[in-house]
């Protein structure tokens, strides 16, 4: 669309006066919209966080009764306080979910993405602000329905986030295996269509309404991760899709896609021809691309962050892209390596460790340049450049690990054990939190018009790096020891007794970083509403969102868009008095363009 036609709807906008419904509710605006999946992404956190304190003290104080236990599980599911193991396993099951589906997905893709694209680019807003709405309404719909089955009387779905058959397509397999199973799949289903609507949004908005002069080489590195991001979950997001669809036929319909000759209790069941690996197959084809779904936004971001806040370009624009572009075609052809053990041919698990392998290529080149952005640089260690060094921290010592699981012959020894666990906890989920929290805290004042309090910043880092690597550090040790992971219990094993003292760190450690997470929840909510103003660009930073005024439009900038003259990452050029350049500066005469 042109500017001209730009400029008549935001004309045409200040037509209609926005009642409180069509402005914080039901708004079509992207950056509104932003906020509705942040905050419902922290309070699915909070849910989510808290569940895993709770099977944390049942890990560490097995079979001890607890009244925090009576209080949120009922005499039902804590008799007298002590966690049954139906429980633990639905505890596990739905924060794994929570965490990996509706706390990283959205709070890094759907708020990041919207928030940024439209503003990064130099466009008013989304292609469709309609179908960004309803994609939000979605994904809520999914939540509602997810924290729903929670109340359903037998108990949540409980064969894991990874809902392998038989467990999940047998109602009558374990008590999680009834309505809230079936609640589960629902949910997900919906998750999808949201996740598909809103990718195909970014698809769109990122390839059609770039401002003049915003050519894909002059794109932050932001931008290009949540549109690689975006075709990533379209290519995979159907896969899973189709997966929860034949679980439900076989669930309710009598079906047999996912079950072979089955005996329940000596009672042989009428199923047969099916097989629980192509389950498998189905689902790690989504499951290992949403490992990067999560980690890419991440990634865009703390590029962004260490650029900013080390005063220097991003060194190695151009292979970031590559390397970007890499990870996102290799995501989807290694799915295999969490099916080493499955009865895989042998000759294909050595194609799947080949591959595995090779995607640690990009993902080194992503590390070293960072690095060496960080090199030298004039740092400003506000607490998002904290969590994004963070953040690099863990991804290479998380990433470290990923070698030892890839190669097929090295896994069997660690499979199902805490040392996956303890990867996969620190590769994606806490280096993908570490993204969300840097984003959080730089992107707050172009969200909020107000600063959040850095020292409180500060505590929330410190402690979060502490009792990360203090709850993960450990599990590598123990998963080497041989200790499963889904038990709820270890105590009728003598051979594991020695490693009971481990778990009890490894809780106290997560108690702490989970009281301490109220620092940041405070922070942010206080910050809402008290914080110190905003100046309109408080980083000093050098891209398009910067530009716009701080107070919130329909439209983003009022009269015409801001033209681009450069790339992203001018920072301390030659030949400036200031140590940045927006991008909508025009070039001096004899100025040298960066080749990135």
């Amino acid at each position: 669309m042109s500017v001209e036609g730009h400029t008549i709807d935001q004309e045409h906008e200040h037509h209609h006066k926005e009642t409180f419904i069509t402005k914080y509710i039901f708004s079509i605006d992207h950056k509104m919209i932003a906020k509705q999946y942040l905050i419902t992404g922290i309070i699915m956190g909070v849910i989510g966080v808290g569940m895993s304190m709770l099977f944390r003290m049942q890990l560490a104080w097995p079979e001890e009764a607890f009244g925090i236990f009576k209080f949120f599980l009922g005499e039902k599911f804590a008799p007298g306080g002590v966690m049954k193991n139906d429980a633990y396993l639905a505890l596990v099951t739905i924060h794994g979910t929570i965490m990996v589906f509706f706390v990283l997905t959205a709070g890094l893709s759907g708020t990041f993405s919207n928030l940024l694209i439209p503003l990064q680019i130099g466009a008013r807003d989304m292609a469709s602000g309609f179908m960004n709405m309803i994609s939000y309404w979605m994904f809520f719909l999914s939540a509602v329905i997810m924290i729903a089955s929670l109340f359903v009387e037998s108990g949540p779905a409980s064969a894991g986030w990874t809902i392998y058959p038989p467990l999940s397509a047998l109602p009558q397999a374990i008590p999680g295996s009834g309505t809230g199973m079936t609640l589960w799949l629902v949910s997900m289903a919906i998750f999808i269509a949201s996740s598909l609507m809103g990718s195909l949004n970014y698809i769109v908005t990122v390839i059609n309404l770039r401002t003049k002069g915003m050519s894909m080489t002059r794109l932050p590195l932001t931008i290009w991760t949540f549109f690689v991001t975006a075709i990533i979950g379209v290519v995979s997001f159907p896969v899973l899709l189709s997966a929860a669809l034949l679980l439900i036929m076989d669930r309710s319909f009598g079906t047999s896609f996912f079950l072979s000759d089955i005996y329940i209790a000596g009672e042989v069941l009428h199923y047969q021809g099916g097989s629980p690996v192509l389950f498998e197959h189905l689902f790690w084809f989504l499951g290992h691309p949403e490992v990067y779904i999560v980690i890419l936004p991440a990634m865009g971001i703390v590029s962004e962050i260490l650029a900013t806040n080390s005063r220097k370009p991003i060194f190695g624009y151009r292979a970031m892209i590559a390397s970007v572009l890499a990870i996102a075609f290799l995501s989807t052809i290694v799915w295999g390596h969490h099916m080493f053990i499955s009865g895989m041919n042998p000759f294909l698990g050595s194609v799947f460790t080949f591959t595995t392998l090779l995607i640690a290529i990009p993902s080194a080149v992503k590390a070293f340049n960072w690095i060496t952005t960080l090199w030298k640089g004039n740092l400003q260690l506000n607490p998002a450049m904290l969590f994004s060094i963070g953040m690099v921290s863990t991804f290479i010592s998380g990433g470290l690990t990923g070698i030892i699981l890839g190669d097929s012959t090295l896994d069997i020894n660690v499979h199902d054990t805490y040392f996956v666990i303890a990867h996969f906890h620190l590769v994606m989920g806490i280096s993908a939190l570490y993204g969300m929290f840097a984003g959080i805290y730089h992107w707050f004042p172009r969200m909020f018009g107000r600063m959040m309090n850095k020292n409180l910043g500060y505590i929330h880092f410190w402690v979060t790096a502490v009792c990360a690597y203090g709850v993960f550090f450990p599990m590598h040790f123990i998963g080497l020891a041989g200790l499963p992971r889904r038990y709820y219990t270890n105590t009728n094993f003598p051979l594991f007794d020695d490693l009971q003292n481990v778990n009890v760190l490894i809780t106290i450690f997560a108690l702490i970083g989970g009281a301490f997470t109220l620092v940041f929840l405070w922070n942010f909510f206080y910050s809402i509403f008290y914080g110190e103003r905003a100046t309109q660009n408080p980083w000093k930073s050098t891209t398009l969102e910067w530009t716009a005024p701080i107070e919130h439009i329909h439209g983003n900038w009022p009269g015409e868009i801001p033209e681009v003259h450069r790339w992203a990452y001018d920072y301390s050029k030659p030949g400036w008095d200031v140590d940045f350049v927006p991008q909508n500066v025009p070039m001096k005469e004899g100025e040298e363009v960066l080749n990135h």
